[in-house]
């Protein structure tokens, strides 16, 4: 019986936890495009949501991991506009997370914003990336290579604690705004 559960254990050692298993909010400083502007990101384990509090303040999102759905508030207009998650080419993903399908390699360990975390190589596609990973499956640093085009961004406080359901749901009172034609993830037009 133990000898065929080693082969299971070592597969699910190749491959990091890629969702946090427990409330937390992360403050990252991006590099790359944004460069030097922070953004937050909030994750409810309960509800399976993902709250992003975009650089520059100009708005926010919130990712629903169970319905597969997206919102974006953008607070001057006032607007929300619905996307797609994770639905084929033209959705969205985890902005921190390596794709399911990656191929992972295990790297060294380091600290950052007092936590720990094991370095992870990825491959997929043509995308290559490296995250740092916490046990509970918080990332804290990710850099990634796509189309030629490099962006980073890495953790400057983690606090784990119980998050308000409130700050995930969509306001009310806010303009639902459709996808423009041809965005990725629009409906198309009948």
């Amino acid at each position: 019986m133990a000898i065929a559960a080693t082969p299971v254990m070592a597969f699910a050692q190749d491959r990091p936890l890629l969702v946090p298993t427990r409330d937390v909010s992360v403050t990252y400083r991006v590099v790359g495009g944004q460069a030097g502007q922070e953004m937050r990101m909030s994750w409810r384990v309960a509800d399976q949501k993902l709250r992003v509090d975009m650089p520059g303040g100009i708005g926010w999102s919130v990712m629903d991991q169970r319905s597969k759905k997206m919102f974006v508030v953008m607070e001057q207009q006032r607007m929300i506009m619905e996307v797609p998650l994770n639905n084929g080419p033209g959705g969205v993903s985890v902005p921190t997370q390596p794709p399911e399908t990656a191929r992972f390699t295990r790297g060294g360990t380091a600290t950052i914003a007092g936590q720990g975390c094991t370095v992870w190589r990825y491959e997929n596609e043509g995308v290559t990336g490296e995250s740092c990973l916490t046990a509970d499956g918080v990332m804290l640093r990710s850099t990634g290579t796509h189309n030629g085009q490099t962006a980073s961004m890495e953790a400057t406080e983690v606090a784990y604690g119980p998050q308000d359901a409130a700050r995930f749901n969509a306001p009310s009172g806010y303009q639902q705004m459709q996808m423009p034609a041809g965005a990725p993830g629009a409906r198309p037009a009948r």
